[in-house]
């Protein structure tokens, strides 16, 4: 079981990010809400991991803190919910919010997240219920991350149409559903391809 990463940061594409751990490249998977704590590309990182074993593949998933580990792991015990969808969903909210939607049974925000229709926002809601108050409560500890200050690097315009639309698929959206949530951004007001996936995001959870 690999608990946690230390390294290098020496890739950024969201959802997919690569440490340099002594040489050793791990590439790791991770939601917005982890990108939006990385500082720039070759600084120091640590990130707490999920090791994810299928039949195909192997796969690593990073975190900022202990809570959205926790509600990662949680996510996936829950019948129909892969670690794709749980990722996609902790893209699109952070554990506090998920938690609110749960508790209030709050179907239109959760069927507004990438990959979530009915029947899963409903099934979230049956099986989360009572493991919820503790994350809205606070009760959950954060871990800080050991890194620098993120110094944000703009890129073109069609770059970050790109990246954000490449990474807004890879989270469980349809290519058209995808283009058309990127064209609503004011691009002006975005630095990053991480900019531009959350405020689609959150444009789509507004809808």
């Amino acid at each position: 079981m690999i608990s946690f990463l230390v390294g290098e940061l020496v890739v950024k594409s969201a959802p997919a990010l690569v440490l340099d751990v002594n040489g050793v490249g791990y590439e790791v998977q991770a939601s917005l809400t982890t990108f939006a704590t990385l500082p720039a590309l070759g600084a120091r990182v640590k990130l707490l991991t999920h090791f994810v074993v299928r039949e195909d593949a192997q796969l690593l998933y990073g975190f900022a803190d202990h809570a959205e580990r926790k509600l990662f792991c949680a996510l996936i015990k829950v019948n129909g919910v892969g670690p794709k969808l749980a990722l996609a969903i902790l893209s699109g909210m952070d554990v506090r919010g998920f938690a609110r939607c749960i508790l209030a049974n709050d179907l239109k925000s959760l069927t507004c997240l990438p990959g979530v229709g009915k029947k899963t926002a409903e099934r979230l809601v049956i099986e989360m219920k009572d493991r919820m108050h503790d994350w809205q409560a606070g009760d959950v500890s954060d871990h800080e991350l050991d890194t620098a200050d993120d110094n944000r690097s703009g890129g073109g315009h069609n770059i970050l149409v790109a990246e954000a639309e490449t990474a807004l698929i890879a989270l469980g959206y349809k290519p058209v559903e995808a283009s058309k949530a990127i064209a609503q951004l004011d691009f002006d007001q975005l630095n990053t391809a991480e900019d531009a996936i959350r405020a689609a995001l959150q444009a789509t959870l507004r809808r």
